[in-house]
């Protein structure tokens, strides 16, 4: 006679106990804790509101990592309703229940998934079952107790983490619905987001804005068109974001309405934000029109190193160029991208003199559409080589010829941990002025650099050849065949 595996017990026994909500509840006074996390899985899978509403009120850790069970692209308003009704409980009430420990409510979908896992069958030590790595969230921003005392009770108030994107229209059920609680409760329930997308800069959003406790965020993302009006409304916003590591901003356009004093103004008040952001890691600045002749007013703000910078699709002047190599942020860089930014206003030195200092550091090196020519290319060369650590480099939508791509390859191939190449059609492969390829060009050209690689003994080492379609904007891929968009396609 066989039995089923003890998870499978557990599974049924939940099951069992769900069948009569009302017992659930009544039952969950006597719970053991460990028992906790299984039923609380069993009732959001089966959907049972009364009973989820009653198990957050006495959950006994401080963290409930409710967005971890969460699946994308399934509806949870109901679920996460009844779950904002046990905060709302548990806050209303003058006497704290006994087992109450619950100070944050994560709605996060990918974070802490290692607390279920331990539940659904794969064993740990129970001092870790305790106390979780899940409540990491209020710790990283409570102050260090060094009292020696013992376990503190919990806070007065407490904390709802989600992932926020704000958008055109109004939000979805479940953030309307959380506003209205955190409205009611008046101080007492706190909305926090470690990552917020912005994609309007609405009146509503900053209303919203204005409820998240903007020391949590991590993560900011604002990506639409906004004029320097727009930006002069979110700044004060930015420099409250104390613990952000990544930020990128795009498409910030001048007004022809205002004055130049008035721009100024405006960019000074936007840039000196950066002072406030001492943990910034990451800095991504695509299409902004302030920055040319300007970039040394944002590096000047920024009080940390950074490990990635992505400055795009952006006019930059030769001064602009030697303010950036010669910042102290960017000498532990370990990915730098300047797609789409004319490198060839000047000097090929500051480009040189940048690389260089990234070298010891720098992985990722993406130079897309930049306006290289092979002279360039051959300037920075000798600092490419230094990177020790680069494992990608990108340089296409260039006009480069077959000899310096050749050359490139021979004093690259000793780079042991580059291991991923992306570069332009070259220009032998065009078949006139006007940028027709020549597809069976092409191939044999890429064929003779595959060549190359296996007598210079990196076979494994991979270079892909890539061009981006005039119309559609896709990049087309050539190894040795071309993967095409569908613009070429003929009928």
């Amino acid at each position: 006679m066989t039995f089923p595996a003890p998870g499978r017990l557990l599974e049924l026994a939940c099951q069992s106990l769900l069948r009569d909500e009302a017992m659930a509840i009544a039952a969950l006074e006597l719970l053991p804790m460990e028992l906790f996390p299984p039923l609380f899985m069993a009732a959001l899978s089966g959907r049972h509101s009364k009973t989820l509403t009653a198990m957050v009120q006495a959950w006994p850790f401080p963290c409930l990592p409710m967005g971890a069970l969460m699946k994308e692209q399934q509806p949870y308003h109901e679920t996460i309703q009844a779950a904002l009704d046990g905060l709302d409980v548990l806050l209303s009430q003058q006497a704290r229940p006994r087992r109450w420990k619950l100070q944050v409510l994560d709605l996060q979908k990918n974070a802490h998934e290692d607390f279920w896992t331990v539940w659904s069958g794969t064993k740990t030590s129970m001092c870790s079952l305790l106390e979780p790595e899940v409540a990491q969230p209020l710790k990283k921003r409570q102050k260090v107790d060094g009292s020696g005392a013992g376990p503190k009770a919990p806070s007065a108030f407490m904390e709802v983490f989600m992932d926020l994107c704000l958008k055109e229209g109004s939000p979805d059920e479940s953030l309307t619905y959380l506003i209205r609680k955190i409205r009611q409760k008046r101080g007492l329930l706190h909305l926090c987001c470690e990552k917020l997308r912005i994609s309007s800069v609405s009146l509503q959003n900053m209303r919203i804005l204005k409820m998240v406790q903007l020391d949590s965020v991590q993560d900011l993302e604002v990506n639409c068109t906004w004029k320097l009006s727009t930006l002069e409304k979110f700044t004060p916003y930015l420099g409250q974001m104390g613990s952000l590591r990544r930020l990128h901003l795009s498409h910030i356009h001048m007004s022809s309405h205002i004055t130049p004093e008035q721009e100024e103004q405006c960019v000074g008040q936007f840039t000196s934000q950066f002072l406030s952001l001492l943990h910034l890691q990451e800095l991504c600045l695509d299409s902004i029109s302030f920055l040319e002749g300007r970039l040394d007013q944002v590096l000047r703000c920024l009080m940390t190193p950074l490990e990635s910078l992505s400055i795009t699709n952006c006019l930059l002047s030769e001064t602009d160029l030697r303010h950036l190599s010669q910042s102290l942020n960017v000498s532990q860089l370990k990915d730098l991208s300047l797609t789409g930014v004319n490198l060839t206003t000047g000097s090929s030195e500051p480009l040189q003199v940048l690389i260089e200092r990234a070298s010891p550091t720098l992985q990722d090196l993406d130079l897309d559409e930049c306006g290289i020519m092979d002279f360039e290319l051959n300037a920075i060369l000798p600092a490419l080589t230094r990177c020790s650590q680069l494992t990608t480099l990108s340089f296409c939508g260039n006009p480069i010829s077959m000899a310096v791509i050749e050359d490139l390859l021979r004093r690259t191939i000793r780079m042991s941990r580059l291991s991923h190449v992306l570069y332009p059609p070259p220009l032998e492969s065009y078949e006139d002025v006007r940028g027709t390829l020549h597809l069976g060009l092409l191939a044999e050209l890429h064929a003779k650099l595959r060549q190359m690689l296996r007598e210079l003994g990196r076979p494994s080492m991979i270079w892909f050849s890539a061009n981006r379609c005039a119309d559609c904007g896709d990049r087309t891929f050539y190894d040795p065949d071309p993967i095409l968009c569908p613009c070429y396609m003929t009928v």
